[in-house]
């Protein structure tokens, strides 16, 4: 019989823009491996915090709310993006944006939220393995994880990267405004009391700034394969 422990995990914690999700769905293609988007709940619980006009600062408020919300991930089956459902309802492109980030980011800072979330998180621990994207997916959430990764890169590029991705979907932005709100992002991320964004001890850290994605997969896969 299988146990919760002894089913494998890769972390990869990392700055916003650094690269995590594209890397981790690629990751979790390449080993057949259960994906963890953390950073998607985080979103969705700001976004329902927002829909439900709940006060952000209302600390058990927020942390009631992430706890009731139902959240799951669907793959798309074609490729696309993996979708993320919330009570049932697609909130994927609504919790993309600049202004849902923010809100994760806020919330992410109360203690009472990051407990509530904890079990959810936990429950994507399933055979054959996971990878689990986030910041602080190897030194939180899953400290036992025998594989860790720490991607990171500048901040001009991660803005860059932000900033195509959004002009891609027809958004407004500038990159000036993005490279402030990934700045602001990193300096109260980084700060936080409950659980800092910091590479875990253990954590192999990757700069991906100028690597294309497939360089950086390799890295990632060679070590979980050098185990």
């Amino acid at each position: 019989m299988t146990t919760i422990g002894s089913v494998p995990v890769l972390t990869l914690d990392g700055p916003s823009g650094s690269g995590k999700g594209t890397i981790a769905r690629a990751v979790a293609d390449r080993l057949g491996w259960h994906m963890l988007d953390s950073g998607a709940i985080y979103r969705a619980v700001g976004h329902a915090v927002g829909a439900r006009g709940i006060d952000p600062t209302d600390a058990d408020a927020v942390a009631r709310c992430a706890a009731g919300l139902a959240i799951t991930f669907r793959d798309p089956g074609d490729g696309g993006d993996t979708r993320v459902l919330a009570d049932g309802a697609d909130v994927t492109d609504a919790i993309r944006t600049e202004a849902a980030g923010a809100a994760a980011s806020a919330i992410a800072a109360l203690p009472e939220v990051r407990k509530a979330l904890v079990d959810k998180q936990l429950a994507f621990r399933r055979p054959p393995g996971l990878v689990a994207d986030g910041r602080d997916m190897g030194t939180v959430i899953f400290p036992d994880a025998p594989f860790k990764v720490f991607l990171t890169a500048s901040a001009a590029e991660r803005a860059e990267r932000r900033y195509k991705q959004l002009k891609a979907k027809g958004l407004d932005v500038t990159l000036a405004s993005l490279l402030h709100e990934i700045e602001l992002r990193d300096a109260r991320d980084a700060s936080r009391t409950v659980a800092p964004l910091r590479p875990a001890a253990d954590a192999v850290v990757l700069d991906t700034t100028g690597q294309p994605i497939p360089a950086v997969v390799a890295r990632v896969l060679a070590v979980v394969h050098k185990a």
